[in-house]
């Protein structure tokens, strides 16, 4: 059975096309992202559900995956830390290659089914954490070689995928099928595919850091001042929290470094 994302544009011609009917086209297409994901948030929730109670029992999050499914774990778990002031090894992203494999791609990486298990022991991965797999196809060996491999040690393991019945699904206890059908370019995943999942590795992260208590009303409290941009948004968080003027509240954050600490000590104060 053929692939859905292997399956043949609903377009011809594309060399053909004036520019502003390529881009007509390739965002009509974006548009069937979103209701390809609401299919799936049951299988989601399991997932996130299933995520929360390892993390919260201090375990972490791994993804694994190729290509652009690889970079796509990586720029998740990357963001963690300065989005919610996690560790930078709680949510760990792996890329078949090395990460050398991050900006050029590493002939046949994703085809060794058994790298998977070997790079995730560099990390001790155990029965603790949960592994995410990543590949569009659904069949990448590299991937399906780490989850069947976790399973084996009693670890929590679930994928995103973009077809289905797919050898990656098999191998995960907690599938997440995206179906987005045939790309506006044939076979070129990093288009609907690749957005399908960096959506949903958004609301896989985001939601386990809201459950896991990162997150206040609708604020980054924990988030890392890590430049000019992000101090002028924790200081005006902490003048709505306290009601301090700017450049008191600006001198309460910079002390603790954080916006939950600094509205903390306030409030413990007053």
């Amino acid at each position: 059975m053929e692939k859905t994302t292997e399956q043949d544009s609903h377009y011809s011609n594309l060399e053909k096309m004036a520019v502003s009917e390529i881009l007509q086209n390739i965002n009509k297409e974006d548009h069937t992202v979103p209701d390809a994901i609401a299919k799936a948030l049951p299988q989601l929730e399991k997932l996130v559900s299933a995520t929360v109670v390892k993390m919260k029992a201090g375990g972490r999050l791994f993804y694994i995956g190729a290509g652009t499914s690889g970079r796509l774990g990586i720029v998740d778990a990357s963001e963690c830390p300065p989005t919610f002031g996690v560790p930078f090894d709680l949510v760990i992203g792996i890329i078949a290659g090395g990460d050398g494999a991050i900006r050029k791609a590493v002939e046949f990486a994703e085809d060794d089914a058994d790298q998977a298990w070997k790079d995730l022991a560099v990390y001790g991965i155990s029965n603790k954490d949960v592994l995410v797999g990543i590949a569009a196809s659904g069949s990448t060996p590299y991937v399906v070689g780490g989850l069947r491999k976790a399973n084996q040690h009693g670890i929590i393991t679930g994928c995103i995928v973009c077809n289905t019945g797919s050898p990656v699904a098999a191998a995960a206890k907690y599938p997440v099928e995206v179906v987005v059908g045939p790309e506006f370019l044939t076979g070129s995943t990093r288009m609907k595919a690749g957005t399908a999942q960096k959506l949903v590795l958004n609301m896989l992260s985001t939601t386990v850091m809201i459950q896991l208590g990162k997150v206040k009303g609708n604020k980054m409290v924990d988030m890392q001042l890590s430049n000019h941009k992000l101090v002028d948004r924790g200081t005006h968080m902490v003048m709505n929290y306290t009601g301090l003027p700017e450049q008191e509240a600006a001198a309460l954050l910079l002390k603790h470094g954080n916006v939950r600490k600094a509205v903390e000590e306030y409030m413990q104060k007053r």
